[in-house]
């Protein structure tokens, strides 16, 4: 038979030709991949022959590939269950199988074509039973430790207070809580106002817990303490490059971390203007731009803003922004003072005691009548802050079971009495601390919130100010 070059024969031998060179191909490239498997791999025939054998399984059986194939695995592989497999056309996954001594973990796949097993899949997956051990136990403590570092960086971006911890049954603070767990379930933004001191962060904390974001981030920034060199960079992160001193991959800004959930921007009157801006734009655009960026970023984070001053006046001064302001007083909570709800100071004295003797591992039953006559007389300008250093310094200074007149300060004390001969016997240190606190809460008390200018009043630096009432837990 002649064969013509451009026939149907000589096209057909070409076609022929070049499947038999592509499964060649394959083959080839099957018995590559199961040479280098990692796993010990096998291949029987219905009748339990070996038809393969990788590299890694004949070096477990200490053998050699060429001795095995051919040869009838129960000849091979003691305990071999892959003939049985190939009758049952049932796969056994994960099954355990002693060999040489060792205990492995296998799988055994039965291979069909046209409803007849044809062929078993061997694997084994752990050449030792202690490899699968090890492997769990590494497992274990990773996962361990992943849950350590979340619960941790939880600690850091989560809220730590609710409702509940905002003690008192007075009406005044009952009717902010109400009005705190209604604007909790809505996305709005809060103002919180009050005096310094008066649990405004408590309130911040828990409406973020009361709200659907309470599983996200709570971020908190204090206004105050920010250097204004340092407000842009801080609040909304910068680029590599940025500027000199910058992080090589750049850093996120607090609004970045707080994307999801809430940030809470405590002491808001101390913004600067050109801050005030930005902070707008946040608020109408939902986007930020970090410093060096290309481009602006979306951001879903909730504002809660607080303040001791009073920003309405602020905004008449020209030191505040109105447009700002009304996007800010979206709700208003305004936190009363103590002096106000004085029906809770006696709740107050005995939360914050049972507190005080968990953190300082000092006993104490209480106070005396007249103390608390005193306390729940006082006026408290540092609100319910002062109230627990006061107490927690009595707890230092007592020598009985209950906290008496001559462990609180003088200055409480109305009327004679006021220096006892216990009193005068106080270290100089801490009696210098009593009137170094005093001066400071008097001088921020006198400029209304002011810091600034309550640090000009003392003759002191800004920077030294916020170190103090740092020390002294002002706020």
């Amino acid at each position: 038979m002649i064969i013509h070059k451009e026939g149907w024969v000589h096209s057909l031998l070409l076609a022929l030709a070049q499947r038999a060179e592509l499964a060649e191909k394959g083959q080839t490239m099957l018995e590559e991949a199961l040479g280098h498997a990692y796993e010990g791999l096998i291949i029987t025939d219905a009748d339990g022959y070996i038809l393969k054998l990788n590299e890694a399984y004949a070096r477990f059986l200490e053998t050699k590939i060429e001795n095995t194939v051919g040869r009838h695995v129960t000849e091979v592989i003691e305990n071999t269950r892959m003939h049985l497999v190939a009758k049952s056309g049932v796969a056994e996954i994960a099954q355990l199988q002693k060999i040489k001594g060792h205990e492995m973990i296998c799988s055994r796949i039965p291979i069909f074509e046209n409803g007849k097993v044809v062929a078993v899949v061997g694997k084994v997956m752990f050449q030792n039973i202690e490899d699968l051990f090890t492997f769990t136990d590494n497992f274990k403590k990773l996962k361990s430790e992943l849950e350590f570092y979340k619960s941790e960086l939880s600690k850091h971006l989560s809220a730590k207070y609710s409702f509940n911890h905002i003690v008192g049954i007075s009406k005044e603070l009952e009717w902010v809580k109400e009005l705190g767990r209604k604007v909790a379930m809505s996305t709005t933004t809060v103002l919180l106002k009050g005096e310094s001191g008066t649990g405004k962060e408590l309130f911040a904390h828990a409406i973020h817990n009361e709200s659907y974001r309470k599983l996200a981030p709570f971020i908190k920034v204090n206004c105050a303490a920010i250097p204004e060199t340092l407000f842009e960079s801080e609040l909304f992160g910068y680029r590599e490059g940025a500027f000199t001193g910058a992080q090589k991959k750049g850093k996120k800004g607090k609004f970045a971390l707080a994307d999801k959930g809430t940030i809470f921007l405590d002491e808001i009157s101390e913004l600067p203007l050109t801050m005030q801006v930005k902070l707008l734009r946040v608020l109408q655009e939902k986007e930020i731009e970090p410093v060096g960026a290309e481009a602006s970023e979306a951001v879903d984070v909730r504002i809660i803003a607080a303040s001791n001053r009073d920003l309405e006046t602020l905004v008449k001064s020209g030191m505040f922004r109105h447009d700002l302001y009304y996007r800010l007083n979206v709700v208003m909570l305004e936190i009363p003072p103590l002096r106000s709800r004085r029906d809770d100071i006696p709740l107050l004295i005995q939360f914050h005691l049972r507190q005080l003797e968990r953190e300082t591992g000092i006993p104490v039953e209480g106070v005396d009548p007249d103390v608390a006559e005193i306390l729940e007389q006082y006026d408290w300008p540092g609100n319910v802050r002062e109230l627990r250093n006061v107490l927690e310094q009595a707890l230092y200074v007592k020598v009985g079971p209950t906290i008496s007149r001559n462990d609180i300060p003088g200055a409480l004390v109305k009327g004679g009495g006021a220096a006892s001969s216990q009193e005068t016997c106080r270290s100089l240190k801490f009696i210098t601390r009593l009137a170094e606190e005093e001066a400071i809460r008097a001088a921020i008390r006198e400029e209304k919130g002011d810091k600034q200018a309550a640090a000009a009043r003392l003759g002191i630096s800004k920077s030294s100010l916020y170190a103090k009432v740092g020390q002294f837990d002002i706020g």
